[in-house]
């Protein structure tokens, strides 16, 4: 895929780490060709993480991440320091760029043993080679200049063969199809809706359709029926926005696959078996059990907003308990999960796969449920088996 068509989601994610004045945001700009990253002198110059989608060759799309110092001081860098740590979450390649007059430190090492604990492919860059020249004898180090360009096209090389274990050839819906299928998308359009535009995962979906040589139909759940009386032939499947779930099951004939962007989005991102395990968890819900509904984006909320407002009413009318509900949107996830009875996710299309794989492991590990939007409306509407058609082996699930 191509710089244009390839969503941040789906990049590679390479983050370049290191304390104050190693010379890190000089290598970031040196291995991207451009000024990304302010440079100076000052320490501290970089205060919070700067995030660049672009085209780095050999490797392809990439996100190119640079992080404030491993070791900034007092309150404010304290501050800092997490935000360069959580990084490590959405981290497919990382770069610690360390001073070779100074060498390894402390910090240095402690960020090491993080990438390690987290199984994270890296390389140290010994930045300023041509100043301080330094033996390196590991097979993941080596030395550069930002300052003359020693070895920058030597560390792209390496980067894109670290990077490769982490690319796939992934579908959303196409491998699923076989050409000239037709498939209908039910999108809603309400006050929720963005202006003039349709959100990611249906432009993803439309595309994976379209690249699948199959045709994409796309109605408002109010015109469905009219839409599937106006095709000349039967479509291969339906996919619905979640909210509309009960509403295009009912006009959907039971010979047509139904399944919802979330749903198609979840195996996507590889956590739909998690998510049809863990929705069960709604039926166990007490009075003042606490539910945790995470957005992987942030955006405004309006008035029908599916996470902060339709999705709380169905699961209090479904549970007719008095559920207390929290929030995260972005990049915020919380340290600990224990006080949760059930996280609630979203499809996770602004979240690459390493990050929502952390997410689902903080869960596993502190042995909270989780489920997502589609997977938990379909199950409380009812159609829950009915949604996972296209996936008949995560099915299989609802009979143990």
């Amino acid at each position: 895929m191509s710089l244009n068509n390839t969503p941040s989601a789906d990049r590679v994610h390479i983050s370049f780490f290191g304390r104050r004045n190693a010379g890190k945001s000089s290598v970031v700009n040196a291995v991207t060709g451009q000024n990304l990253a302010i440079v100076s002198d000052v320490l501290g110059t970089t205060t919070d993480p700067v995030l660049k989608a672009m085209e780095l060759l050999p490797l392809g799309p990439v996100v190119i991440i640079d992080t404030p110092g491993i070791d900034d001081e007092g309150e404010l860098g304290a501050l800092r320091v997490k935000k360069s740590y959580q990084m490590l979450n959405k981290t497919d390649v990382a770069v610690l760029v360390v001073d070779s007059a100074v060498g390894l430190t402390d910090e240095d090492r402690q960020l090491i043993a993080r990438f390690e604990k987290k199984e994270i492919p890296y390389i140290v860059a010994y930045n300023k080679s041509d100043i301080n020249p330094l033996p390196v004898s590991g097979d993941n180090e080596m030395t550069v200049s930002a300052r003359t360009g020693e070895n920058i096209n030597a560390l792209k090389e390496r980067l894109a063969v670290m990077a490769k274990p982490v690319l796939s050839d992934k579908h959303i819906v196409s491998d699923m199809l076989a050409p000239a299928d037709i498939v209908v998308l039910v999108i809603p359009i309400d006050a929720a809706a963005p202006k003039g535009r349709l959100i990611l995962p249906q432009q993803q979906t439309i595309r994976d359709i379209l690249d699948a040589h199959c045709t994409a139909v796309c109605t408002q759940d109010t015109e469905l029926t009219s839409t599937l009386a106006a095709l000349s032939g039967k479509p291969k499947m339906v996919i619905t926005d979640s909210q509309a779930f009960a509403r295009v099951s009912k006009d959907t004939p039971e010979d047509i696959m139904l399944t919802s962007f979330s749903i198609l989005f979840a195996n996507y991102k590889g956590n739909l078996r998690l998510a049809v395990e863990g929705v069960t968890a709604l039926d166990r819900l007490k009075d003042g059990d606490r539910i945790l509904i995470s957005e992987g984006c942030t955006h405004h909320r309006q008035c029908g907003d599916i996470g902060t407002q339709k999705l709380p009413a169905l699961i209090r009318k479904h549970t007719g308990k008095a559920i207390a509900f929290e929030w995260t949107s972005g990049t915020e996830f919380p340290d600990t999960l224990k006080d949760y009875k059930l996280i609630i996710h979203c499809g996770g299309c602004m979240l690459n796969e390493r990050e929502m794989h952390y997410r689902l492991k903080c869960a596993q590990d502190e042995a909270v449920p989780i489920t997502n939007y589609g997977t938990a409306i379909a199950h409380m509407t009812g159609i829950l088996r009915r949604s996972l058609a296209p996936f008949p082996d995560i099915q299989n699930i609802l009979d143990t």
